[in-house]
């Protein structure tokens, strides 16, 4: 299958008065260059949509009659829950019969994906160009676009940049992924413009033209209306008989996961926070035991929540800290330190990307105590409060034994960052008891200090022990535990927005311009800043 594409709509959904963060998603499917299995015609596309959770267990069909680049009419309708892992399988075959046995066909492909990937995929898109003016004395043009989004105050800024096509006035550039937040901050009709070049070894490019769109435009696809007239204010106003400096041409526009909700109209950001705090973790005594059979409970609380998360991560980069560790080669004690020990950029790749980090820490570092949340709390909330207009919310991941060195400042950190966009998941790992993360977790009683409630509940507090499979399956424990520990993100993010007023904006339009898909602000819930922390 070379490509399959999704679309989510919301139906009669109504984030501010719902309560319910499970929403119905409709996925449609593309194709595209599929093999010709028929001898005297093409073939007979037919898709075969399988969900699951713990199995392949929905199946669904779709045929179309000679084709290899089919655009399947019949919509695919399943639940979505943003703290699940939902796999999906689509299979493509060339339908020569009548039979429901899918053995009686012959198959084409398959691919696989989580729905989350769906949800979260930002903008895909190319272009081509015609009949560009020619700059170069000795040739054509080395053509290049620059994309550019508008500003609240009339600016530009650079968003993208394209690569240079040598001696064409044809070019067609390859295709590129931008998150939709990167391209118009979420609004649909805000100004993208985009001017063409041709490129100069010196660095001086030849300016040829520009012109202006929007996302919404970009969301009808290939079709008339996305072919641009590329003009040079210049040229045109010196001669008379000035057209334009060449034609520009959506080829493929594809804008994934359109969806309403505020989980999908924001930019969600993930990192994480590790406290490496308590024993040797050559030592099988030890919590953070770096056993060569099976992760320890914090590379496991870290890798459940992460999977999900990182769906929903455009960039897929996350910032990574530890706290509670001597550090060479002087030995000074830290509660913030980059586990990549880059403070320059303590970007992680992938959930993957931050475990490899962690484990290389452990071999590093010397676990020292005390554990102090607060600072890492207020360090997530100052970043969240630069951002209060509902276009980000963070999510600070926190593992921990049950020790908490500074109970008072850290009750006076959740007191504070309550009226801020974030939410704190405590996950308490060992055989501790965790009354203070009970405290923390507000759900029978608000948590206070001097005087002050929290403004709303935005801490989710679980003992990994309760999650753990008898049978020492590490998979299910993993999926229960990310399950009931982001549960009730969709729920706070909600509160926030609605005591904020802050309301969802409406999802693009799908037309028949587009086939292949196509929808909303999302960028999506793209980075979700996940500090983990554990004592």
């Amino acid at each position: 299958i070379k490509r399959a594409s999704a679309m989510a709509t919301i139906g009669d959904f109504d984030p501010l008065n719902s309560t319910v963060p499970a929403t119905k998603i409709e996925i449609t499917v593309s194709c595209r260059n599929l093999l010709d299995m028929d001898t005297f015609s093409k073939s007979d596309p037919g898709n075969c949509f399988l969900h699951h959770t713990d199995s392949f267990n929905q199946i669904h069909h779709s045929l179309i009659d000679n084709t290899l680049n089919p655009d399947f009419v019949r919509k695919f309708v399943l639940d979505f829950f943003f703290e699940e892992k939902q796999n999906l399988r689509f299979d493509a075959y060339n339908v020569d019969t009548r039979s429901s046995n899918l053995s009686k066909h012959d198959f084409l492909g398959q691919m696989f994906c989580t729905l989350g990937e769906i949800i979260g995929s930002p903008a895909t898109m190319q272009f081509c160009a015609n009949k560009l003016d020619k700059k170069d004395f000795f040739g054509k043009s080395d053509p290049f676009l620059v994309f550019y989004r508008s500003n609240e105050d009339g600016t530009f800024t650079i968003c993208h940049k394209t690569e240079v096509i040598k001696n064409n006035l044809n070019p067609v550039w390859q295709s590129f992924t931008i998150p939709v937040r990167a391209l118009c901050n979420g609004d649909y009709d805000r100004t993208v413009k985009v001017d063409v070049y041709d490129w100069d070894r010196d660095g001086s490019h030849d300016f040829i033209g520009e012109f202006t769109t929007s996302y919404r435009e970009l969301s009808r696809g290939q079709s008339q209306f996305n072919v641009y007239e590329v003009l040079n204010p210049k040229k045109k106003g010196k001669k008379k008989k000035y057209v334009n400096s060449g034609t520009n041409t959506i080829i493929v526009m594809l804008l994934h996961a359109v969806f309403n909700p505020f989980i999908f109209s924001i930019c969600m950001l993930a990192g994480a926070v590790v406290s490496l705090f308590l024993g040797n973790p050559s030592q099988p005594t030890s919590l953070h035991y770096m056993s060569p059979y099976q992760m320890n409970a914090y590379a496991m609380a870290l890798k459940a929540v992460g999977e999900i998360i990182q769906d929903y991560d455009s960039d897929k980069l996350f910032p990574a800290y530890g706290f509670g560790a001597k550090l060479p080669p002087d030995g000074k004690i830290s509660h913030a330190f980059p586990l990549n020990f880059n403070t320059e950029n303590p970007n992680c790749v992938g959930i993957e990307g931050v475990l490899e980090a962690y484990f290389q820490s452990l071999r590093t570092v010397q676990l020292y105590g005390p554990t102090n949340f607060a600072p890492v709390i207020n360090q997530v909330a100052r970043c969240a409060a630069e951002v209060t207009d509902g276009s980000q919310y963070f999510v600070l991941l926190m593992i921990t034994d049950g020790v908490i060195s500074d109970m008072a400042q850290t009750k006076e950190a959740v007191v504070n960052a309550a009226s801020l966009p974030m939410s704190i998941i405590i996950v308490g790992v060992g055989p501790a008891e965790f009354d203070a993360m009970e405290e923390l977790d507000g759900d029978e009683v608000r948590v206070s200090s001097r005087g002050r409630f929290a403004e709303r509940d935005i801490v989710q507090f679980v003992p990994f022990r309760d999650y753990i499979d008898r049978s020492g399956n590490q998979v299910l424990s993993m999926a229960r535990l990310a399950k009931d520990v982001l549960a009730e993100i969709p729920d706070q993010l909600l509160s926030f927005m609605k005591s904020r007023g802050i309301e969802p904006r409406p999802p693009l339009p799908v037309t028949s311009d587009s086939p292949s898909v196509s929808s909303t602000t999302a960028t999506n819930t793209s980075t979700i800043k996940h500090h983990n922390t554990q004592a």
